[in-house]
């Protein structure tokens, strides 16, 4: 299916792995000129490199941190003109409420949650001034499927949640902005990956064994990181046109359960 994208600017957090790495290949296969930001210069290089020689598109890189509001600021400034944004840039650590004190949530937060919150302020306001775009929150299921093991992850996803839909519920009127979200499950990120080893080492002493894991998950897999980046490129695209202020969850039907 041709989205017509070609020769949209996008931007994508958190580009250097994972979900962020997957949405910028998906982007890429669209003819879309890429705006890449992490806090890893090198590999955001070899990858610019990469998917410049395959789709010859233009890859610019923006090495930040985004829990700094100087990197914030200089990242929309040099974005000033993109078509769609994708925050996906986090890392909220497992655990209960004595597991996570104060400074980790907080580091965690200032990423996840106000590095979303602070560089959809920047972005959109250019967008509404040059007539519109397109807002991805890549948030996770946790923000639906409450999680005591992962407390921080799970009551800051449910706050991204409401920012999606308070936002993109007036968006579309108003400026001519679509915002919306995705809530993935599981995805067989390197995160998830390492975690799952560090439990099977645990269990088994072999972490070799870490698939082992995934036998509970729907279908007895994680997703896919390009499962949810397709989805990503669908939702930036006139195909989705009247969809605005919604979650659109990906988890195999888990949060659905009982």
């Amino acid at each position: 299916m041709d989205l017509n994208l070609k020769g949209k600017s996008v931007l994508i957090t958190g580009a250097s792995k994972g979900i962020g790495l997957a949405a910028a290949e998906a982007f890429a296969e669209e003819g879309c000129d890429l705006h890449l930001a992490a806090r890893s210069e090198d590999l955001l290089a070899a990858h610019a490199r990469r998917l410049e020689d395959a789709h010859r598109i233009r890859v610019s890189v923006h090495p930040a941190d985004l829990r700094r509001s100087a990197d914030v600021d200089r990242l929309a400034d040099a974005c000033g003109d993109i078509d769609v944004l994708v925050n996906n840039a986090g890392d909220i650590p497992q655990g209960t409420l004595g597991d996570i004190d104060e400074e980790r949530w907080r580091h965690a937060w200032d990423l996840k949650v106000f590095g979303f919150i602070n560089l959809t302020r920047r972005i959109y306001a250019g967008m509404k001034a040059r007539g519109g775009g397109v807002i991805i929150n890549d948030i996770g299921a946790a923000g639906e499927r409450f999680d005591f093991n992962y407390l921080a992850g799970s009551t800051g996803n449910a706050a991204l949640m409401a920012f999606t839909r308070a936002l993109g519920g007036r968006s579309l009127m108003n400026d001519n902005i679509r915002v919306v979200g995705i809530n993935p499950g599981p995805v067989e990120t390197d995160r998830m990956v390492n975690r799952l080893q560090e439990n099977a080492r645990a269990k088994w002493g072999d972490e070799t064994r870490w698939r082992e894991l995934t036998a509970a998950f729907p279908l007895g897999r994680a997703a896919k990181p390009r499962e949810i980046a397709d989805l990503m490129a669908f939702l930036a695209s006139d195909r989705s046109g009247y969809t605005t202020g919604v979650i659109c969850t990906v988890d195999g039907g888990w949060s659905a359960r009982n």
